[in-house]
């Protein structure tokens, strides 16, 4: 059906474009690898019909997009002027693509149509625009050559106007597209595609069109917004004289703000009472910009939303600010590939489906990945709200000479201007994973340079690569599956996870490569994948609470190629997953980001936010409550008092609890105002004293606690004393002054991580207490860990690979490290999962893989469940013998739910060996 509704029109559309008689090849539809819902909506004869650069608008243009006549070149020296070539291909689809008729790889390559100049445009000048054509592209009218471009990421244009005649004109592009066989930016596109590198875009690939256009004319449009001014910093690029220039800033089609000026002066529109931009509320203003006077005339049209981007201290952490608040930048990451377009998506509502369904799952950011896409996709960012992260696209290696780095700078260069008005954009990427990675340092601070107003990114994926000095804005690393346990920010970098996750599944009918479908870990249905991915995403809410974490990426929104880890197949025909248990994930992900979320059942710590008191904790040394000054030196029993574990709330499951770590059974509660520690004595009026809802800070950043029985009151330090208090009230601890500083806290890590006590320095064996498998301990074996039976009667070799030594954790001594009874200086620790017993080799990564914290045991009591101090969702487990560090609901049979309280609570024995 699909084949013979395009054969047909493509009949139709031959005779539009043909040369006046000469007979030229038809149009030949191919059969893309996968059909998506928009594949039979491309028309042969006018697809993308809209206007392509919703940032410059004006009201006259021509598409030429359609049907050009195309063959491959072995050179591109001489046009084939007036000449007929021997295939037909649909522009603006690159080359490789089923859409485009084509569908191989050319190194280089002809394009050839007509056109004829509209009459009404008559007197002006004619402008030919093209808004991407991969890599090296030469064009000409009617002969003339009009002139080059290379690089294919940025848009270029051509005043023709010269070149031009009446009637039918010829334009002929000759490109050359070399992909990974040259030093040259190219994303993911592989002349030999396989894994995570996919088919290649050769050729025109977004549209071409005409306009008439003024002697003088407005070319490039940069708006800056100054909120702190009340006004939008606009700049216009202008080709010719004029005398002056107008800008005016519009809000549902009034006028609201004007400034005027010299060609060239950065003019300050005032926008009284700014409505912000936010992924909430994604608010534009219109603005139109006139060239006035003596050469005036050219209007332009476009766009911008009011807000800022920065970095700032919120509640004791270095977070990004969206117009001065922390927002938890909740993205994908999104290659953007078709089966049928590749590069180009076949329609402009293909290109809003993929950013409307990521908004609709709960997502507010995206990061585009070592791909500039057309205008459009930015448009619909901004019209949507999703704040979004932009890569340059990467080399395939180092470009090896000065004048192969040069064009890549150049490039990067012309891509930041070319997308510098684009609200969405909060962060620039010019690095991934050290893919074509040089002077890394340099080129953050060259990005700086060229657009200050933004955050930028060294390297993403330092973790991969390492990062350099106080260069960028960000720690990125790249954990797969994860999230891990990522940096955490520093004074001058704020912490982000660039990439996790990659879970895959195969959905039969709807493969790329059937069978060959491949991802980081392999799911047999949607249930499980769901779960998996509800499992790691829950994971993100404890460390943006507690270890500063502020972003965070997914791979990835669709499936791509031969990668199958989409919330979509690559056809998007199939969503993979329980859609509304991935919204509710996320929502609570981004929740935790606004102090709402507390980590139940883990330990954390209360963190003074007001200025000067930074240094101080919530604690209760004794029966009252106070803050102190606790640090890394402190003694275990300052850590332990300020330190409390997290608890469903007594009187209402919906809030919390906090139980003292330094006196366990004792809560936080109010009596009198006064917020104290004490045992829980059962009364309801006890439950609810100690009961608090956590609310979003009320100051920026942190969290703010409410008593659940007294609505309006929260946790308040003045003086250094704790009171339930409000901003107004008779008392003196309502003192209005500072109050919605004094009320907000920093949930940070704790400063005591385990909430249970073993006893250091002394030996002790680990009993499984799974019904039926009593008899078995932990022990080693050929380094490996294990349980196996142990008794009275056992070898004395065994009864000693079954003893471990306690010690203070070798990365945090408030956890635990496990030292072999008869390999000192061995530990045992996780590596790919399974627990070893290896040396101690000083390295940082051992030190936190042999580093467990204790927690009473999930299954019966008195026992202890041991937990990954650096992958902290993941438990000391046995199952099937064998011993692992495995995530309940994870993707990995060791992960499955079935008895894993059990299996991951351990007897402290007595030691078989003394």
């Amino acid at each position: 059906m699909l084949l013979s509704l395009l054969t047909t029109l493509s009949l139709l559309a031959t005779a539009l474009v043909a040369s006046p008689g000469a007979a030229q090849a038809a149009y030949e539809p191919k059969t893309p690898p996968m059909v998506t819902p928009w594949t039979g909506q491309v028309s042969l004869t006018d697809p993308l019909p809209d206007y392509p650069r919703p940032q410059l608008t004006r009201p006259d243009w021509q598409s030429l997009n359609g049907q050009w006549h195309f063959a491959g070149a072995s050179s591109l020296t001489t046009p084939p002027t007036g000449q007929n070539l021997a295939e037909t291909v649909l522009v603006p689809y690159p080359i490789e693509s089923a859409l485009s008729g084509i569908k191989r790889h050319e190194n280089s390559m002809w394009y050839r149509r007509t056109f004829t100049v509209p009459a009404g445009w008559s007197g002006r000048n004619v402008q030919l625009n093209f808004g991407a054509v991969t890599q090296r592209s030469q064009v000409w009218i009617n002969g003339t050559s009009v002139g080059s471009h290379t690089g294919g990421f940025d848009p270029f244009s051509f005043d023709v106007t010269s070149a031009l005649r009446a009637g039918s004109n010829e334009v002929i592009v000759g490109v050359h597209s070399p992909v990974d066989a040259a030093d040259v930016a190219v994303g993911k596109q592989r002349l030999d595609p396989s894994g995570i590198f996919y088919t290649a875009s050769s050729g025109i690939w977004q549209t071409v069109w005409l306009e008439p256009v003024n002697a003088a004319r407005i070319t490039r449009l940069d708006t800056v917004p100054d909120l702190g001014a009340g006004v939008v910093d606009v700049l216009s690029q202008v080709t010719g004289t004029a005398q002056g220039v107008r800008a005016e800033v519009l809000s549902g089609g009034q006028v609201v703000g004007t400034a005027t000026g010299a060609q060239g002066a950065h003019l300050r529109v005032p926008v009284p009472n700014a409505h912000l931009w936010t992924p909430d509320d994604p608010f534009l203003y219109d603005l139109r910009v006139t060239l006035t006077g003596t050469g005036g005339g050219d209007v332009v049209g476009g766009y911008f939303g009011m807000r800022s981007i920065g970095k700032a201290v919120v509640g004791g952490v270095l977070r990004p600010v969206l117009n001065g608040r922390f927002v938890y930048q909740l993205g994908t990451l999104d290659q953007g590939y078709w089966p049928d377009g590749v590069y180009t998506a076949p329609t402009d509502a293909a290109l809003k489906f993929d950013l409307q369904e990521q908004k609709a799952l709960g997502f507010n950011m995206v990061r585009k990945h070592i791909k500039v896409e057309p205008a459009r996709w930015y448009y619909w960012a901004d019209r949507l709200g999703l704040m979004v992260w932009q890569d340059m696209p990467s080399p395939a290696r180092v470009p090896g000479t000065p004048a192969a780095k040069a064009a890549f700078e150049d490039e990067l260069h012309r891509m930041i201007d070319h997308l510098k008005g684009i609200t969405s954009i909060v962060l620039w990427v010019p690095f991934n994973e050290g893919w074509g990675e040089y002077d890394p340092a340099r080129i953050a601070d060259l990005v700086k340079g060229w657009d200050p107003s933004r955050l930028v990114t060294n390297n993403s994926g330092s973790n991969c690569c390492g990062f350099d000095g106080g260069n960028g804005d960000t720690i990125d690393d790249h954990i797969y599956v994860g999230p891990g346990m990522p940096h955490q920010p520093t004074a001058s970098r704020i912490a982000v996870l660039g990439e996790y996750g990659g879970l895959g599944m195969s959905v039969p009918g709807h493969e790329y490569a059937p069978g060959k479908g491949a991802s980081y870990v392999m799911l047999p249905d949607a249930a499980s994948l769901t779960r998996s991915y509800v499992d790691i995403t829950g994971q993100l809410r404890e460390l943006v609470a507690t270890r500063g974490l502020s972003a965070s990426v997914y791979t990835e929104p669709t499936d791509v190629e031969n990668e199958v880890n989409g919330f979509f197949t690559y056809d998007r025909q199939v969503r993979k997953m329980d859609f509304a248990q991935v919204l509710a994930v996320n929502n609570s992900v981004k929740a935790a980001g606004q102090g709402t979320y507390l980590p139940v059942g883990s330990p954390i710590s209360l963190k003074v936010t007001t200025s000067g008191y930074t240094d101080r904790s919530l604690s209760v040394p004794a029966a009252p409550a106070v803050t102190s000054v606790v640090t890394a030196a402190s003694g275990e029993a300052d850590k332990k008092n300020a330190t409390f574990v997290v608890r469903p709330g007594l009187a209402n499951a919906s809030c919390v609890s906090f139980e003292s770590r330094g006196t366990p059974g004792q809560y936080l509660r109010h009596s009198g105002y006064r917020v104290r520690r004490d045992a829980n004595d059962g009364s309801a009026l006890f439950a609810a004293d100690a009961t608090f809802c956590a609310r979003t800070g009320l100051a920026a950043g942190g969290t703010s606690l409410e008593s659940s029985n007294l609505p309006g009151r929260y946790l308040r330090h003045i003086n250094s004393e704790v009171f339930i208090s409000n901003s107004s009230g008779a008392n003196a601890w309502d003192n209005p002054a500072g109050f919605a500083a004094d009320a907000t806290w920093n949930l940070s890590t704790p400063w005591w991580r385990s909430s249970a006590d073993l006893p250091t320095g002394q030996a002790r064996s680990f009993q499984v207490v799974t019904p039926g498998f009593t008899d078995r301990y932990l022990r080693h074996q050929a380094s490996l860990g294990r349980t196996d039976v142990v008794t009275s009667g056992s070898d004395a070799v065994l009864k000693a690979d079954a003893t471990f030594v306690i010690r203070p954790g070798l990365a945090e001594p408030s956890c635990y490290s496990f030292e072999s009874r008869n390999f000192p200086g061995h530990y045992l620790r996780h590596s790919a999962f399974r627990i070893r017993k290896d040396a101690r080799d000083g390295g940082i990564l051992f030190d936190q893989d042999a580093t467990f914290c204790a927690q009473p045991g999930r299954y019966g009591s008195g026992d202890v469940t041991l937990t990954s101090l650096n992958l902290p969702s993941s438990s000391l487990r046995h199952y099937d013998s064998e011993v692992w560090i495995a995530a309940s609901g994870g993707t990995e049979p060791r992960d499955t739910t079935a008895h894993y309280s059990e299996d991951t609570t351990w007897r402290l024995a007595a030691p078989w060996t003394p």
